[in-house]
């Protein structure tokens, strides 16, 4: 049976979850940010692993890596265009990740782009110039006082 995996990713830790076809919870941990455990947390399920979407957050490079380094197939979620369904009435890191793997085995997955490692300085360093740009044009705008 196919699984189908999501880890939402914090600064010291994350949840990891997969889900079978059924949408049925095969692995659900909250683990430290510890590739060697994750890796191995997710060595027992690899032959049946159709993904594993990552959160597109600061902090990202070091899983994505990792991962992929170890063989698994990496989904790189674009958190902007993704909106859970409104009606939840509770949501959590569990959930959030939940979500993500649903999103995956329906194939609808919002997906951003993994840059290659040689090019990620650049493209962070003309990210961050943009948002430089951005705040210091706010700072110099006239306002109505003067």
């Amino acid at each position: 049976m196919k699984l189908y995996g999501a880890i939402d990713l914090h600064s010291n830790n994350n949840v990891t979850v997969l889900i079978d076809e059924q949408e049925q919870v095969v692995y659900q941990k909250r683990l430290p940010n510890d590739l060697p455990l994750i890796s191995q947390k997710l060595s027992a399920y690899r032959d049946r692993l159709e993904g594993i979407v990552v959160e597109s957050t600061y902090n990202w490079y070091w899983l994505v890596d990792g991962l992929m380094n170890h063989g698994h197939q990496i989904h790189l979620a674009n958190t902007a265009a993704i909106q859970q369904y409104e009606g939840l009435k509770y949501t959590d890191d569990h959930s959030d990740a939940r979500w993500l793997a649903h999103l995956l085995r329906l194939g609808v997955l919002p997906e951003g782009y993994i840059y290659p490692k040689q090019e990620r300085a650049v493209r962070d360093l003309c990210a961050n110039a943009a948002n430089w740009s951005k705040a210091s044009s706010k700072e110099r705008r006239p306002t109505a006082m003067g």
